[in-house]
């Protein structure tokens, strides 16, 4: 019986071992892919977009349902930009940029739009 207790807790540590260990080679190159220029301007401006909708909506130029809906918006974007790095081996390709970065500016133009018809006085009903 304490062979049997003994043999199971070295087969839990040698599994758990194992696991780490592609764990850390994982995170090793997730870091990389998140270092590739083009996925680095992605994220960096998704990032840039968050950081903007949150002063908006401090300041009062954004209601908190317009900022919730357009974190919402920069949310799917990285959500997309993270499938298509995954399809790519960790990269995205120049056309995969361009097309995030068009839907980027969507957001954008929907955030400028919210802070213009707000400071009108209209809502846009988000």
């Amino acid at each position: 019986m304490f062979k049997t207790t003994r043999h199971i807790a070295s087969t839990a540590i040698l599994a758990g071992l194992a696991v780490l260990s592609i764990q850390s080679a994982f995170a090793q190159d997730s870091t990389f892919a998140k270092e590739h220029p083009r996925r680095a301007e992605v994220i960096a401006r998704e990032k840039h977009e968050k950081a903007v909708n949150a002063k908006d909506v401090k300041n009062g130029s954004l209601t908190k349902a317009q900022g919730k809906q357009l974190n919402k918006e920069d949310t799917a974007i990285r959500k997309e930009e993270r499938a298509d790095a995954a399809a790519n081996g960790g990269h995205i390709t120049k056309a995969e940029q361009r097309q995030l970065n068009r839907q980027e500016n969507a957001v954008n133009a929907q955030r400028k739009a919210d802070v213009q018809s707000n400071a009108a006085g209209v809502t846009t009903g988000k």
